[in-house]
């Protein structure tokens, strides 16, 4: 491994660039930040062979993308400062919980984003102040600047924003629905929070960093998103903090491989959430289908079909089956079936 400062290439308002950021900042990995924008975008997608967002440029020359490779790949170089834990419990709770995240999350982030005219207003000054400017989203501007990236919102919203929502079931119609299953999560972090810093005890996983992307990202900075967030702002506000540090050298998971009690909850919550959804997307993508109806309990709604959720379901089963979980009392929850199967 060559020593050297990493090169963090995104947006500050990408749920995958700042669920990044927050592993380098929680391992002590020192890094810069490139902001992609409109000017640079061309090159950097030549060399990725990819449009999406994060890359990270490691300083032995390596592009990557993909923060499911890199959490694993930053984990074993950087291993004075673990995130991935050994035991078969917390080892799968660990990646069973970044794929929920990482997968169900967005329809609520890309909805409260784009589905309100006023939200769009101020998420497209953000990312004007990165994709225009070049610059950080809490540095200063002029009136100039200001005019500049002021209409920024309303053509990321026409060319991407509306459709984006479409594709995860998330539409204008899915107001009440989204608003809803948002609620009931936020209840189940609550409950866990209120007794645990971290997702697996006193020390963050790289669950927490897939946890504390999209916070950073959209709930905690877009004001639609942050509104919902009710007297609990405060609570996740001091939930991102405690990511967004240096691991303490006295930070441990809990002992014995143990799962906090109120984590299970979190476990049911995505057995009848975002397993249905992911299951349904990858059955319709074996099938041809562009897209799928479904009801996690909100009412019907319909999605585009996804074949990466199935690649992600096989990473997550290969983890679980490296550590041999379905031999664990994890197994007994059922929210490893959905991985184990086939």
């Amino acid at each position: 491994m060559y020593p050297g400062i990493y090169t963090l290439i995104g947006q500050e308002l990408s749920m995958f660039t700042r669920k990044l950021e927050a592993q380098l900042l929680y391992q002590n990995i020192p890094y810069q930040w490139q902001y992609k924008t409109f000017e640079s975008a061309a090159a950097i997608d030549a060399r990725a062979g990819t449009r999406f967002v994060p890359l990270l440029q490691t300083p032995d020359g390596w592009l990557l993308n993909d923060t499911i490779s890199i959490g694993p790949m930053l984990h074993e170089r950087f291993s004075g400062y673990p995130v991935i834990p050994k035991g078969p419990n917390q080892r799968s709770a660990c990646f069973v919980l970044e794929d929920l995240f990482n997968h169900w999350l967005p329809r609520h982030a890309l909805h409260s984003r784009w589905c309100y005219a006023e939200n769009v207003t101020a998420a497209g000054k953000n990312f004007g102040m990165n994709l225009l400017l070049g610059r950080s989203i809490d540095s200063p501007t002029t009136d100039a600047e200001e005019q500049q990236i002021a209409d920024v919102g309303e053509m990321m919203y026409n060319s991407f924003g509306a459709s984006a929502c479409v594709v995860q079931g998330a539409g204008d119609d899915q107001s009440e629905a989204i608003k809803k299953d948002f609620g009931v999560f936020v209840d189940l972090l609550v409950d866990h929070f209120d007794k645990h810093d971290f997702l697996l005890g006193n020390r963050a996983c790289l669950a927490d960093f897939a946890l504390v992307g999209p916070f950073k990202a959209h709930f905690l900075l877009d004001p639609e998103p942050k509104a919902w967030l009710g007297d609990n702002l405060a609570l996740f506000e001091g939930y991102v903090a405690r990511v967004w540090q240096a691991a303490k050298a006295d930070a441990h998971w809990l002992a014995e491989d143990e799962l906090p009690d109120t984590i299970h909850p979190i476990f049911n919550y995505a057995q009848r959430t975002y397993q249905q959804f992911a299951a349904s997307s990858i059955g319709a993508a074996q099938r041809g289908d562009k897209f799928f109806d479904l009801d996690v309990g909100y009412g019907p709604f319909t999605a585009r079909s996804m074949k990466r959720l199935e690649k992600a379901r096989l990473h997550v089963r290969e983890e679980l089956l490296s550590c041999a979980a379905q031999e664990s009392s994890i197994h007994r929850t059922g929210i490893l079936d959905y991985y184990l199967v086939g």
